[in-house]
Formats: C-alpha cells, structure tokens, sequence
C-alpha cells in the first residue's frame, strides 16, 4: 500500500492519497483545489489517480475534486447521507453507511458519523493484502486529535437555524460508534492546529481511537449527554465569513480552474486608476514594512498563513481586487486564494512607490503610552481579539470588536475621540489600522505587541484583578 498524507498549512487542512502498489490504482480524500501537488506524487510513484472522494460538503476550503476528477477522469465517490438539502447537485457516485470503495486490493468502508454535518462520512480502510482487519480510519472533520468537530458552523456561518442543537445531539452519538473501533485503529483527521473547525485541535497529524477515548475531551462524558452538547457548543471561535460561500459552492456545478493562474504585473498608473474606482488594493506585505510606509486607501493582510482567511473576511467573492506583492511570493498567494475560490484577481504591483504619491504611516506606539490612554474619557481602547480570546483574559476597561466583524460594527467606534486598537500579537491590529484608516477614521494608534507583551511584562488582566481583589 502507498499512503501520503498531504497537508496544507494555509488552512490546517489534510488531504491523503492512497493506493495499491500492485495494481496502480489510486484514491485521494478531501482534495485541495491546486491539484498539481496529487498529479505530481502519483506521477513520481508510478500511480493512477481512479477515485476520488470527500468526507463532508466543506466549508472551509473550496475542494479541488472536480477540478481533479476533470483532468484525470477519475470517478467521484461522495455522501448521499444527510437527507435533503443534503445533496450534492453534479454526477458522482453515492455513499451510505455501509457502502465499500475498492480501490486494487484495498477496501474503504463507508461510515455515516453526522454530527459536524448531516452528510459526513468516515472511511475504514482494510490492505487486504497485509491483514484483513481495518488499520487506518480517515475522520474528517469528524474526530480530529484531542476535539471533535463543531456542529455548529451551518448555523453560524450559513445561517441554517436550528442546526447546531440537532448537529450536537447527532455527533454525541457518532462518538459512540467511533469509540466501539478497535484501540488500534489509525486515526487520520481533516484538519490540525490553527483550523477554525474546531476550538482546540492537535497539532500531531494522527492519532489512535485508543489515544483518543483516553485523551479527548469529547469522550469524558460517559453518559453525560447535555454535558457533552453544553460543552461542544460553547467557546467555538468565530467562523470565517467565507465560509457560508464554500458550503454553496462545494455542492453545486460552478466553473473549474485546473491550472494555478498566471498573474498580471500592473502598473503604479493602472493601480491607481483601478483604486479610483473603488477596487481594493491587498498589501501583502509584513506589518512592520506596512507600518513604515503604505499606499493611503490599501488594506494590510499579510501574506503568512492566515492570508486566505482573512482575505476571506474582508474581499467578497463577487468584486476584483490587486495585490503589493514580490515576484517570488505571488505563485504561493495565488495557490492561498484558489484554495477558498477567490479568483478575482486583477494583479498585482511589487513596489508601494510606483504610484509615485506620498505614503501613510501607521502609528504604533509603545506600553508606556498605551497605558497613559486607558480610562481616559477622550480615548476609545478596542481589543480586535475574537470573544472567547476576551473573555478569557483581557485588560481591564477595554472593549471588544471582532476583527471580521469591525466593518459592520463602525458605528460602534468613535470619530472624536483618539482611538487605540490591539490584539494578541499585532496582525489583526494591522488589519484594523488599515482598515479605520481607508474609512477615514482619523486618529488611530496601534499598540502592535498587544496581550502578548501586556502579559509578559507582569501587567495583570481583568480576570487577575478581580481575583486580587478577591484575596
């Protein structure tokens, strides 16, 4: 048997292709949508790509499996569990509970585990050649290493009310079939550390169900089932607004992109033309050079590995936009961007002073003047963090906004008073500052080094104050 994990860091998602050696045969699960990287690893082990299937309808990434199924003429194999609603709308191969792949001499069966959707399967797979009991299980986004995944996404991020109570209930009982598996069992996940398909992940790529009846959470509870649902539910983080926009196109016929697109180098003239009719310019760059100098109007999200999601915050699926981007690095954001479907792309410029205009500077400041705007009337200190980040620990009098939600929330922030921003580490605090300032917000500071400086330095947080206060 050949196995390769493939994983994408971008979005803490895994991929896997798997196939039998002694017939060519090969399966890949839960491709992303650059496919070139599955094309080139059977390439290299003398494989043919003849299955391809999926865990669940996505929601956080767009999947690569009709863009792959395209090019190599594979055959499709996904869910037709989940009941309607549930379908998905093009030519495939349905599963159920129960269901068998074979791919060579290796069998993938099929198990319905809903819960993070009602759709979601698992697959068992058995080397026939080397054993006749099962050795491997792909999860999905069904039990990752140390959580399970959230029910709670459809009607947070696609509004499907009602879901997440129903979701809970359901995954209650599909930990139940995981947990009668043999202890032995590989367990290979959809997603690590870092994704928003859960709240607190792994970072080890694999696990076993023995490891994982002793170490997550999710199987403490015993008999506890409201328990279980109480804490399933509560802490998830926010949800990406992008992903309301790949459980659609996951499911329905939409247009394929088989070849990671070429983009167009634009001039400091066309750039400035274009942001004159209102189309965004994404500054790629590091906060730090950011701060130092930056085109007025243009919004920094870095090009690291949170790029795409929070380009999936703020840039929608239906508008262009340009890129500040190096030569070497925009092959590496156009793969990000395909990954989620944003394939709106006009260009991009690789030096901030081709529009020869004057630039902005960001106005970071340092602890010591944070701390002298805190409980002043004319100041507005906003903490950009997510709510459970907040809630857990935060400084004391300081409000919060969610960074994905700052633009529908401007109303809340003042355009009088000096306003300060932070976050933990400085990256949505640039995304922020950009923002407000493109908005015409005036007076903006960024204290960048945020809770993480705030916290190593022995300040204490509102949490720690009132338990002081306590003693």
């Amino acid at each position: 048997m050949f196995f390769q994990h493939i994983y994408d860091k971008t979005l803490a998602q895994a991929s896997y292709l798997i196939g039998c050696q002694r017939t060519g045969e090969s399966m890949v699960i839960d491709p992303k949508r650059d496919v070139d990287t599955y094309l080139e690893i059977a390439k290299q082990n003398g494989l043919r790509i003849t299955h391809i299937t999926e865990t669940h309808i996505h929601a956080d990434f767009l999947s690569g499996a009709r863009e792959l199924a395209a090019i190599t003429g594979a055959k499709m194999f996904l869910s037709d569990e989940g009941g309607e609603g549930w379908e998905y709308e093009f030519d495939h191969i349905g599963l159920k509970n129960g269901s068998v792949i074979k791919v060579g001499n290796l069998t993938f069966e099929v198990i319905h585990t809903p819960g993070h959707t009602p759709e979601s399967i698992s697959f068992l797979l058995t080397d026939k050649p080397a054993s006749a009991k099962p050795v491997m299980l792909f999860t999905g986004d069904f039990v990752f290493v140390g959580d399970i995944g959230r029910p709670d996404l459809l009607e947070k991020a696609a509004g499907m009310k009602g879901t997440q109570d129903a979701g809970a209930l359901q995954m209650y009982h599909s930990i139940q079939k995981f947990a009668a598996l043999p202890d032995y069992l590989q367990v290979w996940p959809g997603h690590g550390a870092g994704s928003a398909c859960g709240k607190a992940l792994g970072a080890v790529p694999s696990s076993t169900v023995g490891y994982e009846k002793i170490r997550n959470w999710a199987f403490q509870h015993d008999d506890d089932q409201k328990g279980f649902v109480d804490y399933l539910l509560a802490d998830q983080p926010e949800p990406p607004k992008y992903f309301a926009m790949m459980k659609k196109l996951n499911k329905v016929e939409r247009p394929l992109l088989t070849q990671v697109p070429t983009q167009t180098k634009l001039s400091g003239d066309a750039v400035k033309a274009a942001m004159e009719k209102g189309i965004k310019l994404i500054d790629t760059r590091n906060k730090v050079d950011f701060a130092k100098g930056f085109i007025p109007g243009s919004i920094n999200i870095q090009g690291n590995n949170a790029f795409a999601t929070w380009m999936g915050w703020f840039v929608n699926y239906e508008e262009p936009f340009m890129l500040v981007a190096n030569d070497g690095q925009i092959e590496d954001l156009t793969r990000k961007l395909m990954r989620i479907g944003l394939d709106n792309v006009l260009g991009y410029i690789d030096d901030v002073n081709a529009l020869e205009i004057p630039l902005q500077k960001s106005e970071i400041i340092e602890i010591d003047e944070f701390k002298s705007y805190l409980d002043r009337e004319d100041t507005q200190v906003i903490d950009l963090r997510g709510v459970s980040e907040y809630n857990t620990e935060h400084i004391e009098g300081v409000e919060n906004i969610f960074i994905g939600t700052i633009l529908s929330n401007l109303d809340k922030i003042s355009r009088d008073k000096q306003v300060v921003i932070h976050c933990q580490g400085g990256d949505r605090a640039a995304i922020g500052y950009s923002l407000l300032v493109k908005n015409g917000f005036k007076n903006v500071k960024n204290y960048s080094a945020g809770m993480n400086e705030w916290v190593s330095k022995g300040n204490l947080t509102a949490t720690e104050l009132v338990e002081a206060a306590a003693c």
